[in-house]
């Protein structure tokens, strides 16, 4: 395996790892799947999950190649999840998505809460 694939490994597993001690059981490794490939983290519907662990940022490009993968995967969201230097820890590296993602997620964690509440009455 070579070095960039041994990385990019060892942040695929770091952040599937990470994912399911916070509340994803299901969330794993995808395996490659050439062009159409469906993004590197499986098991949350509708969310497709790409990592990254670069020293250079290629935030464009890794938001395209998100976006192709949820495209094939039938998927509504896409992000970006890409390593911090010098942070270990999934939940210290950064996330990213488009203005659209953000959109729906707000909304559906808006629709969530306003649900919360009104069960609450």
């Amino acid at each position: 395996m070579s070095a960039a694939r041994s990385t990019g490994t060892w942040a695929e597993t770091a952040v599937a790892r990470f994912l399911q001690a916070n509340g994803y059981p299901h969330a794993e490794r995808r395996a490659l799947a050439g062009q159409a490939d469906r993004g590197d983290i499986a098991g949350i519907p509708g969310l497709v999950i790409e990592v990254k662990n670069e020293k250079a940022m290629r935030l464009a490009e890794y938001l395209d190649e998100a976006h192709a993968e949820a495209r094939n995967a039938g998927a509504a969201l896409a992000v970006a999840w890409h390593k911090r230097r010098k942070k270990g820890s999934p939940g210290e590296w950064y996330v990213t998505m488009d203005g659209w993602d953000f959109l729906a997620l707000l909304d559906a964690w808006t629709y969530a809460r306003l649900e919360d509440m009104s069960d609450a009455h």
